[in-house]
């Protein structure tokens, strides 16, 4: 959402984590609006949201939901305290649970293209976070994602190899995105295998790339500056020559006035498509300066 008060950005950091926790403690509070996208095959398939998903049926919907799970757990890591501190940590213990995710990994097997590759990227990154926790408590979680690490292991290794060609545009499909999840939580879990599967998978889809077109940048809708993301992934797989001769020929025919050089405009906030457009300025500068 826009900021109300400019001003606001003078904020510290431990302010702007208190922010984030009461956004997390909101959206992991209240299991309505939901949006399912479930196949439904028959009539006795018609389930409640939490019925599906007893980890993640808030948030609006299961990735953002996942991802609410892994901000409060960064939170708690940043070192939050206090009565927020104690919601966040309640809820995760409370959702995180072995026979929970145990469903949730189930689900994602049987519907094999749910949430891919967005929703298995961040489901990742949890897993990741909640290892890695300086929060007793929240590392303890950390076996109980057994079950779901393997089954994202088995859905990401099946998906690159059948996939010919990557999805390049700016939203929650895009395989550059997906694959930098995956690979920085594979490499992290000690996933082998599936970390150099997933860096085989980048070099296949985007080692050939060149000149990408960034005055074709942006759509209405992106929260991802798609040739920076790609870029960024690329940083990660190949070694720095590789990657000074692969970046030389990729940013070609990046200009000054490039319009993925200019910032976003939102005309229609209501606009649920639209308001991505908030979110872009911050992840493709972030991408930029990680690449630079």
């Amino acid at each position: 959402m826009p900021l109300s008060n400019p001003g606001s950005l003078s904020l510290n950091r431990e302010d702007w984590a208190g922010r984030f926790g009461s956004v997390v403690v909101d959206n992991l509070s209240r299991g309505y609006p939901y949006a399912t996208q479930h196949l439904t095959e028959a009539e006795s398939d018609l389930l409640l949201p939490v019925q599906m998903h007893p980890a993640f049926a808030t948030s609006f919907d299961w990735h953002s939901c996942v991802h609410m799970h892994w901000l409060g757990a960064s939170l708690l890591g940043f070192g939050i305290d206090g009565p927020l501190a104690a919601q966040i940590e309640a809820i995760l213990v409370e959702n995180l649970t072995l026979e929970k995710l145990s469903v949730e990994a189930d689900y994602l097997v049987k519907f094999s293209h749910y949430e891919r590759p967005y929703g298995w990227a961040w489901a990742l990154r949890l897993a990741d976070e909640v290892l890695y926790s300086p929060v007793a408590s929240i590392a303890a979680l950390a076996t109980n994602f057994a079950p779901l690490v393997d089954a994202i292991e088995t859905l990401a290794t099946t998906w690159v190899a059948n996939v010919p060609q990557p999805v390049r545009h700016g939203v929650h499909s895009n395989s550059a995105f997906g694959l930098l999840l995956l690979l920085g939580s594979a490499r992290s879990l000690g996933r082998r295998e599936l970390t150099m599967t997933l860096e085989d998978a980048a070099r296949r889809w985007f080692g050939d790339d060149r000149g990408w077109p960034f005055d074709w940048e942006r759509s209405g809708q992106d929260f991802l500056s798609a040739g920076m993301v790609e870029a960024e992934l690329m940083r990660t797989v190949l070694d720095p020559a590789e990657f000074e001769i692969w970046s030389i020929d990729f940013f070609s025919e990046l200009r000054a006035n490039s319009s993925v050089l200019r910032p976003a405009i939102v005309t229609d906030e209501s606009d649920p498509q639209q308001s991505h457009l908030f979110g872009l300025d911050v992840s493709r500068v972030a991408a930029a300066v990680r690449v630079a």
